[in-house]
């Protein structure tokens, strides 16, 4: 109930600034082992019976962190502390990058959205590896994905080459992997959403991944602007390449009926539009894929995730799983354990 009055101080604020100053809290209360308790009693679900199996991994609860959150794995610890049942890492890209120029995170209160251009800013695939090992070595049962693109600067021919290396890079470290062609915010990048460029990443992927001990489940994260036929591609390219799962959907590029003013709306200027004006997209999306796929490959929702209810609906759809985002930030950290209750 509190939430609400911090969310208007934190509002108060840059929305990268506060996001880093809020999670650097957290993380120095979960340092302190009893505060760490205190913290995982109030916020973890209470309720049994929730876990469920999904390309052969146990999810303790449904619920959990999309990708661009904790891009360099740094909070895995104190997101695992507020109940989250798995949380997407990155995107990672091979080489570290800053991304694009600040400001580049805008809050639209009135619409419970958000807009980025972030840019795939992250420590290099390398550096969050090894961020991985060590909390592997805290024996956390957490499910981690790890979601996966391409450097700015790796031209599109090539990008194959940016995804593999990061697949192989972080595969002793995460759970399952996310290929990330679907992002607003790097040039050219949402042209792989083309089932030629799908085929040459999955097929290496594939290559790889099954030359390995312990093969990864693979999914495709997809945009909610694909047309019809675009989204008739992806199902085709799935089942052709055997991909584990889906991801629907990132963020859109989009700005109708907004009820932000049209002149900040213009100031802001371009990136991913995320929240509440998703959200029905991202549903008829789910529902897509999930009738096209005969439900055979499993769905992990995305896209205006607030409440409970709006997780009903996005697994009404046909999705095994579902992921918060800016329903973190607006819903605060009682998130998970809300919509845990509701289900």
């Amino acid at each position: 109930m509190i939430y609400p009055l911090i969310r208007q101080l934190l509002f108060c604020f840059p929305p990268e600034d506060v996001h880093y100053f809020s999670m650097d809290i957290l993380h120095s209360i979960c340092s302190v082992q009893p505060l760490k308790k205190l913290i995982t009693g109030s916020f973890s679900p209470k309720q049994t019976g929730l876990g469920k199996e999904v390309f052969g991994l146990h999810f303790p609860n449904p619920v959990g962190l999309g990708a661009g959150f904790d891009k360099n794995a740094l909070y895995l610890n104190e997101l695992e502390a507020l109940g989250f049942g798995f949380v997407e890492i990155g995107t990672v890209t091979p080489l570290p990058q800053p991304g694009n120029d600040k400001p580049r995170l805008f809050r639209l209160p009135a619409d419970h959205a958000l807009i980025n251009r972030m840019g795939f800013n992250n420590y290099g695939a390398k550096a969050i590896a090894g961020r991985l090992e060590m909390h592997k070595k805290k024996q956390s049962s957490l499910i981690v994905g790890g979601n996966i693109g391409k450097n700015k600067v790796t031209a599109n021919e090539d990008a194959w080459k940016d995804y593999l290396t990061c697949f192989d890079i972080l595969h002793n470290g995460v759970d399952y992997f996310v290929v990330n062609v679907s992002s607003p915010n790097t040039p050219g990048l949402r042209e792989l959403q083309e089932k030629d460029s799908l085929k040459k990443i999955f097929s290496e992927l594939q290559n790889s991944n099954q030359g390995k001990a312990n093969p990864k489940p693979l999914l495709l994260k997809i945009a909610p602007d694909l047309t019809k036929e675009q989204l008739d591609d992806i199902v085709a390219l799935a089942f052709e390449v055997k991909l584990d799962g889906l991801v629907a959907t990132n963020t859109t590029i989009s700005r109708e009926q907004l009820q932000t003013t049209a002149s900040i709306i213009q100031k802001i200027g371009a990136g991913g539009l995320s929240g509440k004006p998703v959200q029905q997209r991202s549903t008829e999306v789910v529902q897509y894929l999930s009738e096209q796929t005969g439900k055979q490959i499993p769905i992990i929702a995305s896209g205006g995730i607030f409440t409970g209810a709006d997780a009903k609906e996005k697994m009404d759809a046909g999705a095994s799983l579902v992921q918060v985002w800016t329903g973190f930030v607006y819903e605060g950290p009682s998130i998970v354990k809300q919509i845990c209750k509701h289900l």
